[in-house]
């Protein structure tokens, strides 16, 4: 997955030790203990996930017109903006008989209840019952629990925790990204396994040249080599790294490495005293057991003219098409990892020259990330069941471009050309049959030919924001 941008061995914190196997070289490890207690490891600091600010969507694909639905941690919400234009974040729950907030609509910056017409405002009060004599005080039961929202970078964040410990400061800025004569694209996309997975994937530049062999420029599966990874420091706020080919290939510079707990991984890439940088942000945001988010911000000084004027909606085909070649093989190994009932430390074969980042990322969780909802870690895991009725489609239209304004803009418009082109194909084609002349008619054919094709090419590009692999 780190393939969205193309461009030491470590010393890990779990007490496991690690034996040769002469047989196949110093790079691959196995470790000689399995230890799934957690009581047994000391635990003396854990990750605190509700104190913590997440990333939703970007600003720029958030829909105003109406109540937008997300989850974090199995956790339904909804946000929208008040009639001062501030942004509110509610549970996506009424409270009198539990219909979806999402389902109502917004009325002078309220959001009301599509069942009954209850109405709730910027700290989730009840502003109006309709069933309520207008002399008749509103319960305090009837309110929601609110959330502080912010929106930074470009990008509208939640606050799952208590309210008293919210530091707007410690939101993870992406300093680069305010650089002069930067580019950027963003792009936001639904996927059908858990975030620690997604994760995990950003954190494997090992399989981009094979799992992407030529999706485009610059990924070869005879590029593939051993890497040289190092950890270059690692705490409960996540861990730092470098990259390079070890074969001596004139591509082999450092490629810098960041995870920051418990969702982003920046890679770094050029450099500014050449005025040659660049690099990409991958949020991966914990929806809930099996649903996760990407938000995939690329950025750039050296994009040419000619990209920079592309449209948004076709970098997103290219992006959607890089994640959905990795899909189908982590559904799968999340979904074989869970029926065997064993921790990754059982499974995996790991190699010190591809998955350094991997097992680091891993085993953070065992150390850190016991309190989590859920995570899967080197040694320990925590899971609890799937909601069938939360899984993500497969498909393109639900994942991504539903909830892109730029491809969903560009869908619609499509959609309306489409019956444009199908409709006017169909009045030529009449127009030839009533009319006498032969020169006429032989134009009227031409240009509902000419209609029918455009609506063909029309309907191709139609089904590039509908299906998955297209």
């Amino acid at each position: 997955m780190v393939a969205l941008f193309t461009p030491c061995c470590t010393s890990y914190s779990s007490s496991s030790k690690f034996i040769e196997i002469s047989t196949l070289g110093e790079n691959l490890y196995m470790s000689t203990t399995v230890n799934t207690n957690l009581k047994s490891q000391p635990t003396p600091e854990l990750f605190s996930w509700e104190n913590n600010w997440y990333p939703v969507t970007f600003t720029q694909d958030f829909f105003e017109d109406k109540p937008y639905s997300f989850s974090l941690y199995d956790q339904p919400l909804i946000l929208f903006r008040n009639s001062a234009g501030k942004l509110i974040c509610l549970k996506n729950l009424c409270p009198h008989r539990a219909a979806k907030l999402s389902d109502g609509q917004l009325i002078n910056g309220r959001v009301e209840c599509l069942y009954h017409g209850w109405q709730f405002g910027t700290d989730g009060e009840c502003l109006h019952i309709p069933q309520l004599d207008k002399s008749a005080k509103i319960p305090k039961q009837a309110c929601i629990k609110s959330f502080p929202t912010q929106e930074s970078q470009g990008i509208i964040w939640v606050w799952l925790g208590d309210k008293a410990e919210k530091n707007e400061t410690s939101i993870p800025v992406v300093k680069e990204v305010e650089k002069t004569g930067l580019f950027t694209v963003d792009t936001v996309i639904d996927l059908p396994y858990d975030q620690d997975f997604l994760v995990e994937n950003f954190l494997d530049p090992a399989h981009v040249p094979i799992s992407h062999d030529r999706t485009e420029l610059g990924m070869k599966r005879e590029f593939a080599a051993p890497l040289e990874m190092e950890v270059l420091s690692s705490s409960i706020d996540g861990f730092s790294g470098r990259y390079k080919k070890s074969n001596g290939s004139q591509l082999s510079s450092w490629t810098d490495v960041e995870f920051i707990a418990p969702y982003l991984v920046k890679y770094k890439l050029g450099n500014e005293s050449t005025n040659f940088f660049g690099g990409f942000a991958l949020y991966a945001i914990p929806n809930g057991r099996g649903r996760c988010r990407v938000l995939v911000r690329r950025y750039g000084n050296f994009f040419s003219r000619l990209f920079r004027l592309t449209p948004r909606w076709l970098e997103h085909l290219r992006q959607n098409k890089l994640l959905e070649e990795d899909l189908p093989f982590i559904v799968e190994q999340q979904a074989h990892i869970e029926k065997t009932g064993k921790n990754l430390q059982e499974i995996y074969l790991p190699l010190k020259t591809s998955d350094t980042f991997v097992i680091e990322h891993r085993k953070w969780l065992d150390k850190y990330g016991q309190n989590l909802p859920y995570y899967q870690g080197y040694t320990s895991f925590k899971r609890s069941p799937i909601n069938p009725l939360e899984d993500i489609p497969l498909d393109r239209l639900d994942r991504h471009t539903k909830n892109c304004s730029s491809c969903d803009r560009a869908y619609r418009r499509i959609q309306l050309f489409g019956q444009i082109a199908i409709a006017l194909a169909i009045i030529l084609a009449a127009l030839a049959i009533v009319t006498e002349d032969k020169t006429i008619t032989i134009v009227f054919v031409s240009m509902s030919l000419l209609s029918i094709g455009k609506f063909t090419i029309l309907q191709r590009l139609k089904t590039s924001f509908e299906n998955t692999n297209v």
